[in-house]
């Protein structure tokens, strides 16, 4: 048996299999220490059930042509973006300084879709670009951003495992505590704070940071029905006072005159005495009422005292600074509010709060210590307590994960997919250790997944069932996959214990049954859980998986399967079967064609269809091309969430707020370009090409170098040359499904003898020795492919590539091919050339271009077959073109038979059929004897 892989080569190709000891947390230095790498990371075998495996990306250098051209744009993307973006969330969260950092927006941002309930995910994602980008490229760069980015996270994951502490900010007479948006922070008063007055005074200095509706600067109750507080804002945009012992009905208030400014000081202060309320802004009265008859002392005593944070769940933290806040048993005089505007209370007529007083100027630690003389100590704290367990790590409270767990039905503004966030940070972080050798974030992944485990362990198998079945708010991605991986490299029996507690019982047992449930559900929630399923069996052993796996592939190819290679309308899979009836604008989640990749090969490591490698290059040669736009944007990767597939789509390349999930497997995917170009059989014996694409490959086990040139698609062939060593070992070329003629192979020049069976492999033998030609043609072939659930409506192909027309017409394209069929059956000869633009068409006035190139012109992915009348070799018979019942037209049947030998081989043809049409009273004989006439007088191309 040849050697294996070394460890970071299986595990990045593949994200498989190592064995290195667990990692403590925070072994080895403290969270900014630099990067641990070990001294030595073991090789290990392939998972015994693999009878082929991956090469890592460093191992296929991509060479000229349109996967380099792409990744080129996205490794610039890589390059570029300010990581200190990405990360605002999760230091916002742990209540750390964001260094100015914006976040990204979109789905990474509060503002965002549902509240910005998966934030974090495309953190992750990103983690998983420059990690690749590194391997494939070997550029430092994104070494350096990885390591950055495992810093920050580690002070975050450290910064959440203790109590919040104060974060330290100018303010408007020395410092200020800073409450960052997204902290989930607040200041808990001790009881008493009132002190049972009657009349009182109540004053703060705050630079509010975001335009919060009823964000409170203060709020002191029990529930929603006894409270008193103050507001930033109201429903209105401006500050509120009120008070009740009745709920909101209830409320006797004070209402500003206008909003106060962000990223400035404003002092508030009310006053409440007697019957009357006033409320000032910056020393300046702008609300009174004199009938306030409810007093603190008349509220009684109330269970919470809170600064910045609301009795009303649904109410935002106060985000923003506080630099002051000052109680006193009476109402202090206009002139003395006055006075605090431009003073420090101490400093002021009125002196400090006699009930409290609170300067915010700590710089350290988690408490604030009062001047009034009362003692009553104040306490950072976060609305939702603090992490169950030490391996917690996200830019959201925990409470998410709670949530899920007493949910019956889903709701994405409440809980957004957890456990799919948790997925990308864990994938990011272990392809992140696994490229740079960074210890630190081994450690992140092996505690976040202990910490699943704690929670995920103590459920019942009923409400894990129900969990995983919930629709958006139960999904969970490839969070086994990625359990799994990181199991192998630990070896921590936990961890696979956890990756079986994400099992969905009915939805595998379905399916190994072969019994299609597809229809109704959420695609992309389900395609990533059969790739994890595998590895479950790779580890495991378990049959049923692998099963579930490679019949749930068959349920959706080529069953729902659209032309590209995308699956899904609107992001959920509707009847086997249905194509024409399911287009629309939100076909072809790209986020679909992504992990109906990685679920192909990860099959093909079991059992080498070649069918699995005829839908790689499918939907990698179309959808995943097609959905980069052939653009540069430092901000944006410009990528495609939907690809409608309606007549004239225009593809959004900007989708959605942005920093959507399909965004983030679009970064994924234009780094990796080259992992399924070549594999080699497990024990060395074959190397398989499954990709003609320009590249070479660095085969250390063997000793030796395979380069391929080629322009392919754009040229119709490949040569590869051998180098390095000599080695004995057996070249399987794939032959692709659609190359039915004329596929050859040549080794230095001579002809391979064998049959190129369509669909398979073609096997050279042989001691290879450096300087070896492999020559290999792959005629290409102009066809159509007719849509399952109406055969007039097709999709155009040349060889591997869907050529679509571009034409702004939102009506589907009528179009004839037969007209200049060649003898060859190839529809071809139809076509116009464009001069200088590989690839490109005409037909009839309309450019066909193919769907890989990511432009922005509108197109249609299927047309309508139309063939009126009967043309043959150009030549109009003026006969209509009959069809049998079941939509088969005579020139369907006549072009059916092809290749033709020559033209008198295709007259004889047309003679026998058309004499056949004629009996069944199909066409008559006069039209008959026409159609037979132009077959003769027809000129063809070969």
């Amino acid at each position: 048996m040849a050697a294996p892989l070394s460890r970071r080569a299986l595990l990045l190709a593949t994200a498989v299999v190592a064995g290195t000891p667990a990692v403590a947390y925070a072994a080895g230095g403290g969270p900014g220490a630099a990067p641990r790498v070990p001294a030595a990371l073991p090789d290990t075998p392939t998972p015994a059930a693999w009878s082929v495996r991956p090469f890592g990306l460093e191992d296929v250098t991509l060479g000229r042509g349109v996967f380099a051209d792409k990744r080129r744009l996205m490794l610039d993307h890589a390059r570029g973006y300010d990581v200190d973006r990405l990360l605002q969330v999760f230091r916002a969260n742990a209540g750390l300084s964001t260094l100015g950092a914006v976040a990204p927006g979109g789905w990474e941002g509060l503002d965002g879709e549902a509240n910005g309930n998966l934030r974090g995910h495309y953190t992750g994602h990103f983690l998983t670009m420059l990690a690749q980008a590194h391997r494939g490229t070997g550029e430092e760069v994104f070494a350096e951003r990885i390591t950055s980015m495992v810093t920050a996270l580690t002070e975050v994951r450290e910064s959440l495992r203790h109590d919040p502490a104060v974060l330290s900010t100018p303010g408007r007479f020395g410092a200020a505590a800073q409450n960052v948006r997204g902290s989930h922070q607040y200041v808990d008063l001790p009881a008493g704070v009132l002190g049972g007055a009657s009349a009182i005074t109540l004053a703060a200095w705050v630079k509010p940071t975001h335009a919060g509706d009823w964000a409170r600067v203060l709020d002191f109750g029990d529930d929603t029905t006894r409270y008193l507080y103050l507001a930033a804002r109201n429903g209105d945009g401006v500050p509120r006072f009120a008070l009740t012992g009745s709920g909101a009905g209830g409320e006797q208030g004070l209402d500003g005159a206008a909003a106060l400014p962000l990223d400035e000081w404003s002092h508030l202060a009310v006053t409440l005495a007697d019957g009357t309320g006033t409320l000032y802004v910056d020393g300046a009265a702008v609300a009174r009422n004199t009938a306030m008859s409810l007093t603190p002392a008349g509220l009684g005593p109330l269970a919470h005292h809170w600064l910045g944070r609301s009795h009303y769940p649904a109410d935002p933290v106060f985000a923003g600074a506080f630099g002051g806040f000052d109680v006193w048993s009476r109402a202090l005089s206009a002139a003395e509010i006055g006075a605090l505007r431009d003073r420090r209370a101490a400093d002021t007529p009125a002196g400090r709060g006699d009930l409290a007083s609170y300067a915010f100027d700590e710089t350290a630690g988690g408490t604030f210590a009062d001047a009034s003389g009362r003692g009553l100590t104040a306490t950072l704290r976060r609305t939702w307590g603090g992490p169950s367990h030490p391996g917690f790590l996200a830019a959201y409270p925990e409470t998410q994960f709670v949530e899920l767990e007493s949910m019956t039905g889903s709701d994405y503004t409440r809980v957004w997919a957890p456990y799919y966030t948790a997925h990308k940070i864990l994938r990011g972080l272990l392809d992140a250790h696994l490229a740079t050798g960074d210890g630190r974030a081994l450690d992140l992944a092996s505690g976040l997944c202990d910490w699943m485990y704690s929670r995920l362990s103590k459920l019942p198998a009923a409400t894990l069932q129900r969990m995983w079945g919930l629709f958006s708010s139960g999904e969970f991605g490839g969070i086994v996959e990625a359990i799994c991986d990181l199991h192998a490299v630990t070896g921590e029996a936990h961890h696979l214990a956890l990756a079986r507690l994400f099992d969905l019982d009915r939805l595998i047992d379905a399916c190994a049954a072969d019994d299609d449930v597809l229809d109704g559900l959420h695609a992309n929630q389900h395609i990533p859980i059969f790739t994890g399923l595998v590895r479950l069996h790779d580890a495991t052993g378990e049959e049923r998986y692998l099963t579930a796996a490679k019949n749930f592939w068959g349920m959706v190819v080529p069953h729902r399967m659209y032309a590209i290679g995308g699956t899904s309308t609107g992001e959920f899979w509707k009847a086997r079967d249905v194509i024409a009836g399911t287009l629309g604008a939100t076909t072809a989640e790209s986020c679909c064609a992504y992990n109906m990749l990685k679920l192909s090969r990860t099959l093909f490591f079991h059992e080498q269809d070649p069918a699995y490698m005829d839908y790689y290059e499918r939907a990698l040669y179309n959808q995943v091309l097609g959905s980069k736009q052939d653009a540069a944007d430092a901000e944006k990767p410009l990528v495609t969430y939907f690809v409608g597939l309606t007549p004239g789509h225009v593809r959004d390349y900007t989708p959605k707020q942005g920093t959507t999930c399909c965004e983030g497997t679009g970064m994924e995917s234009a780094t990796k370009y080259q992992d399924s170009v070549y594999f080699a059989a497990a024990d060395g014996s074959a190397l398989y090409v499954n990709l003609y694409s320009r590249s070479t490959l660095t085969w250390a086990e063997r000793g030796v170098t395979v380069t391929q040139d080629t322009d392919y698609p754009r040229e119709q062939g490949s040569t590869l040359t051998l180098g390095g060593g000599s080695a004995s070992f057996a070249l399987r070329l794939r032959v692709p499904a659609w190359a039915t003629a004329g596929f050859r192979v040549t080794v230095n020049g001579r002809v391979v003898p064998g049959t190129a069976t369509p669909g398979s492999y073609f096997t050279v033998s042989r001691t290879w020795r450096r300087g070896d030609t492999v020559r290999v043609r792959v005629p290409f072939r102009l066809r159509v492919e007719k849509a399952l659930d109406d055969p007039s409506l097709q999709a155009l192909f040349l060889g591997p590539v869907h050529l679509v027309a571009r034409d702004p017409s939102t009506a589907l394209l009528e179009c004839g091919l037969y007209r200049g069929a060649g003898l060859s059956g190839d529809l071809l000869p139809t076509l116009t050339p464009v001069s200088g633009k590989p690839l490109h068409y005409t037909l009839d006035g309309t450019e066909w271009a193919p769907f890989a190139e990511g432009s922005e012109d509108p197109t249609h992915a299927y047309f309508r077959r139309s063939e009126p009348r009967v043309v043959l070799g150009g030549t109009d018979s003026g006969v209509a073109n009959p069809a049998r019942d079941d939509g088969t037209s005579l020139l369907d049947e006549i072009w059916a038979a092809a290749p033709f030998r020559g033209k008198g081989a295709l007259v004889a043809h047309v003679r026998s059929t058309v004499d056949a049409w004629v009996g069944a009273g199909l066409l008559g004989p006069d039209e008959g004897e026409r159609v037979v006439r132009t077959a003769r007088q027809a000129s063809y191309a070969d």
